[in-house]
């Protein structure tokens, strides 16, 4: 089973060309619905506008050569490591939906646009979808802040849920499809189903984030080493400048290490 393409199952009932266009018009979803989103919340605007602003009150000049070095920071610590988690759960949960997706996405195309694909691609696209269930299903019901936190019901749904549930669904029905031998029955219509909602719902969910969190992670760096820091204070108190720039008159002197505070143990106060 985990060697089989699942999707040459469908070949009898459905012709190939079919199944290849429904990919395309996904990825037309995708593009579509990240563009309406950018223009929409004016994303991309605001960070260029951030970025000539930053520029222009830098302290000091930023190179060539260390933006690139910045780039390829970003790149690994923020997109490829996640490394804006502090909680280690939460980071583990986040890279195994991330990897499993890209790496069930890109099999699901490498074995519908080539039927006779080798075993490793159905191997790699089980893999990619246990990955997802494990960490989506992991930060679904133990981690998310309004559950882990504030007591709510796992079951509680809002619009922001609308990404990683109908990633989940996606993912959950197409495994289960293939497990019970494929075809085009009632678990494929759900696998569909859930799987353009998860698509078309680009400017409703958090699928278009993917593409934004990247460049204001970019942005932020490089505000920290122009010397702008965002306004907002530095974490030094020797210069009197920055100290002056605190918002809190009785934070000004204070010392830096001021203890655990909050996070001395788990917020688990509900």
């Amino acid at each position: 089973m985990f060697s089989i393409n699942p999707f040459t199952t469908l070949s009898a009932v459905i012709p190939p060309a079919v199944i290849q266009g429904y990919v395309l018009f996904m990825v037309a979803l995708v593009a579509a619905g990240t563009l309406f989103d950018i223009l929409h919340k004016g994303s991309a605007k605001y960070f260029f506008d951030n970025l000539r602003r930053s520029k222009g009150r830098g302290a000091k000049p930023v190179g060539g050569g260390e933006k690139a070095a910045i780039a390829v920071q970003t790149l690994v610590v923020d997109v490829l490591a996640s490394g804006e988690f502090c909680n280690t759960r939460r980071r583990i949960a986040h890279l195994l939906g991330m990897y499993g997706f890209v790496i069930h996405v890109a099999a699901t195309v490498a074995m519908v646009f080539n039927p006779a694909a080798g075993a490793i691609w159905a191997q790699l696209w089980w893999l990619g979808g246990l990955m997802v269930c494990v960490g989506g299903y992991w930060f679904w019901f133990f981690i998310r802040v309004d559950v882990a936190a504030e007591g709510q019901s796992p079951l509680r749904v809002m619009r922001a849920d609308l990404f990683v549930l109908s990633m989940l669904a996606s993912t959950t029905l197409g495994l289960a499809w293939a497990a019970t031998g494929g075809g085009a029955g009632v678990l494929f219509s759900l696998y569909i189903l859930a799987t353009t909602v998860l698509f078309a719902g680009v400017p409703w969910s958090k699928f278009a984030h993917m593409f934004f969190k990247p460049a204001a992670a970019f942005e932020k760096r490089l505000s920290e080493a122009n010397g702008t820091h965002e306004d907002l204070p530095t974490l030094s108190r020797d210069d009197p400048a920055q100290r002056d720039r605190h918002s809190m008159e009785l934070l000004k002197n204070a010392p830096m290490d001021m203890g655990l505070g909050i996070k001395r143990e788990a917020p688990r106060h509900f």
